[in-house]
């Protein structure tokens, strides 16, 4: 019978959130000091999203390879473990099958032992998945706000645009004027190829696919 810890972060969440591996650790090492146990091995986890299950994680697969009938796991928080309600609570039957006692410290300790233990587990977890999702829904917000500023946000330069010193989309006079002709050609009647090589031979490095793009922007 061992004793196991699974500690995980992200690089934004330890960065934004305080929830370091030292953190979490200390938070363990306290818990089980204080039932008298000796740790076996920790199972570190390193910029790896909780959104993974965690048999798709590299440290997560192995302990569940690694834990046996009448193991104990120990973690600090129900999300550094779980990615979903419907996760946590899969799992947390899976481990209790195999005869393995999980801990969530956040969580007050042991919650596979019992039917409240079962009941608390699944409102906190439904509890995790909702922050999640503000979290999700924040961060997209966010995302669309700077893209209606014309904030570039990484991925392939837009034709016609230049990536100004404070991160905003300036118009390139070039190749706004390419856009104009391109435009005009369109009209004329000429094929998308066509009006490529038109703008290549210009000096403007243009696919005919691009050239679609810039007539359907």
């Amino acid at each position: 019978m061992s004793i196991y810890a699974y500690v995980r972060v992200s690089t934004t969440r330890q960065v934004t959130e305080g929830e370091s591996l030292d953190v979490q650790r200390r938070q363990v090492d306290g818990y089980l000091a204080m039932h008298g146990w000796k740790l076996d091995e920790a199972f570190v986890e390193e910029g790896v999203s909780g959104a993974k299950p965690l048999a798709e994680r590299p440290q997560g697969g192995r302990l569940l390879q690694t834990l046996r009938n009448g193991d104990t796991l120990v973690a600090s928080k129900l999300d550094r473990i779980f990615r979903s309600a419907l996760d946590a609570l899969q799992m947390t039957e899976e481990l209790r099958t195999r005869g393995v006692s999980l801990h969530l410290i956040d969580l007050g300790g042991d919650v596979s032992g019992n039917g409240l233990s079962k009941l608390f587990l699944t409102i906190a977890a439904a509890f995790a998945e909702a922050e999640r999702d503000r979290i999700r829904e924040r961060v997209q917000g966010s995302k669309l706000d700077q893209r209606q500023r014309g904030r570039f946000l990484g991925g392939r330069r837009p034709f016609g645009f230049v990536v100004g010193s404070d991160g905003n989309l300036e118009k390139d006079p070039a190749e706004q004027a390419a856009i104009r002709k391109a435009k005009k050609l369109r009209k004329s009647g000429q094929s998308l190829r066509a009006i490529a090589a038109t703008l290549r031979a210009e000096g403007h490095a243009i696919s005919h696919e691009g050239v679609s793009r810039i007539l359907e922007g």
